[in-house]
């Protein structure tokens, strides 16, 4: 764990997080490094995420005293139905290809946010992942492999064989990459502003890939498209701590359903990281999920009731479902009775914090690159559900179930007191569950997220009857359930995980730690030193 007194930078890829904390050596703030931080890692990471992706963040105003919602999803095309598919033989919602494509809403997520919050030109937030984009950068191990084991959905398309498997195969570890069509791209944004990515020449070329590819995305979606300020969705947790999610199309409510059951339970009497301390999270975290499964869609098109599902008398209902002695196949509950992915945290010396997360969703999202743009498109609409009725059935114009959820912890309304410590906090695909382990934390809020911790499943339903398998921090567990219901011991733990994510924390006078940067500290890199 890193502490620093002025500044700090935590996301996956060393690269990106030199870029972001060097616009805050530069006098940036939080919101300018966290952009300069995202654009990078579209660029050394593309096969998590990219311009073509979609993003959700949850950022911190030291000068209001107030945390802020963004919602920069993208919706399906006017013209995506589920008769439609339906009508075409589908029985489930495709995932990957022209169909999976909705629009990318991670570039109007960086416009609202810095139009809000910067202080700095675009053209010098993007300048180092233009740099990176135009000179190359070596190929890292994990990137490596991720990249490698995509070289089948990339061969499918001419414009990604070209752009992303250079010699007709993926790149290397330590290997040089240079992408100049997203260099271009990346500099007519810089240059010209956001409607650059939304209007002309780049959006025509997204649509005619899309459509090239069997699905119905038009330029008119890509032009009418806004990012949205949303309110955070929370739960009180313990000791005046604050859980805070952006509301639904996001599963973060999933996160504050489990939070809100475990909180009951004694954890801290349970051995750390025993079979029972993690049935009790497991559990929590099968009713979170299947809730969630059947209530989360677009609220502007679908009911989503969220004061019901975390009101206290629905959570006490809920929790009566939990045994120690045996594992519950879960079934929704009735609130109305009772109501591939990059994260990144920036804090700055002024107290202002952004959690930050962006996605393309599967590796290398739909497979598709749009002409020579060098961008790479997104499958979120894999999300759809096509049952019909379901809050999140597809329908034009309406944004699918997302799996990314940024966090945020405050302690009695502050973003850290000089006492208390706060947290920023990120989950990518089947984590959500891994807030309960930031919750019980032991010591310092980055233990938390170092130590073992269950990951949830699929967001295709919890995994039940057969070996379900998540993945938080650095370790993964597996944990298998009997035919019979009863929860057999994790039968392993084993370092290696592909997804790593970190957290910026804030206190009131941390110690400080020289790694040669003067006052500035290195960043917290939970995958490579810098």
């Amino acid at each position: 764990m890193v502490i620093a007194r002025r500044g700090l930078v935590a996301t996956s890829q060393p690269l990106a997080a030199q870029a972001g904390l060097s616009v805050l050596k530069a006098g940036g703030n939080a919101v300018d490094a966290a952009i300069a931080t995202v654009a990078c890692l579209c660029v050394v990471e593309p096969c998590s995420t990219g311009i073509g992706g979609d993003a959700f963040a949850l950022i911190w105003s030291a000068k209001d005293g107030k945390l802020y919602g963004l919602n920069a999803s993208g919706p399906a095309p006017s013209e995506l139905s589920a008769e439609m598919l339906r009508s075409r033989g589908y029985e489930s919602f495709p995932t990957y290809g022209g169909l999976s494509v909705t629009v990318p809403g991670a570039v109007r997520g960086w416009q609202l946010a810095l139009d809000r919050f910067g202080s700095r030109g675009l053209d010098s937030i993007l300048g180092q992942a233009i740099d990176y984009a135009t000179n190359g950068y070596p190929v890292s191990p994990r990137i490596a492999l991720s990249w490698e084991s995509s070289t089948g959905l990339l061969s499918r398309q001419s414009d990604s064989r070209r752009c992303w498997l250079p010699n007709g195969r993926a790149p290397r570890v330590g290997e040089m990459f240079r992408n100049p069509e997203q260099a271009e791209t990346l500099r007519r944004i810089a240059n010209n502003g956001y409607d650059e990515f939304y209007g002309g020449d780049i959006a025509e070329q997204i649509a005619n890939a899309v459509r090239s590819d069997g699905g119905v995305l038009s330029e008119g979606d890509l032009a009418g498209y806004r990012a949205e300020w949303v309110e955070p969705i929370q739960i009180d947790y313990r000791d005046g701590f604050v859980f805070h999610e952006i509301p639904p199309n996001g599963q973060g409510l999933a996160a504050l359903l489990a939070l809100n059951l475990a909180k009951e339970f004694d954890l801290r009497s349970l051995v750390y990281g025993s079979a029972d301390y993690y049935h009790v999270l497991i559990e929590c975290m099968k009713l979170g999920f299947v809730d969630a499964q059947t209530y989360i869609g677009d609220p502007r098109q679908a009911t989503v009731p969220v004061e019901g599902l975390l009101s206290q008398r629905y959570t006490r209902e809920r929790r009566k479902l939990v045994s120690r002695a045996s594992a519950l196949w879960p079934e929704p509950g009735d609130p109305q009775d009772i109501g591939d992915t990059v994260y990144l945290t920036v804090a700055d010396e002024d107290g202002n914090l952004v959690s930050w997360i962006q996605s393309l969703y599967m590796g290398f999202g739909s497979g598709i690159t749009a002409g020579h743009t060098g961008v790479q498109l997104q499958n979120r609409g894999a999300n759809f559900s096509l049952v019909a009725g379901h809050p999140n059935e597809v329908a034009p114009g309406k944004r699918p179930y997302h799996t990314i959820i940024p966090g945020f912890i405050t302690h009695h309304g502050k973003a850290g007191d000089g006492n208390r410590r706060c947290q920023a906090c990120g989950r990518v695909g089947r984590q959500p569950v891994g807030r309960v382990g930031e919750g019980h934390d032991r010591e310092l809020p980055g233990n938390g997220l170092g130590g073992p911790r269950v990951g949830g499943p699929c967001v295709g339903g919890p995994c039940v009857g057969g070996p379900c398998v998540g993945a938080v921090g650095q370790w993964r567990i597996r944990q298998h359930v009997t035919g019979d219901r009863r929860p057999a011991p994790i039968v392993s733990m084993v370092r290696g995980m592909q997804w790593r994510v970190g957290a910026a924390c804030r206190a009131g006078q941390p110690a400080a730690v020289d790694h040669g940067a003067r006052e500035w500290k290195v960043p917290c890199q939970l995958q490579d030193g810098i």
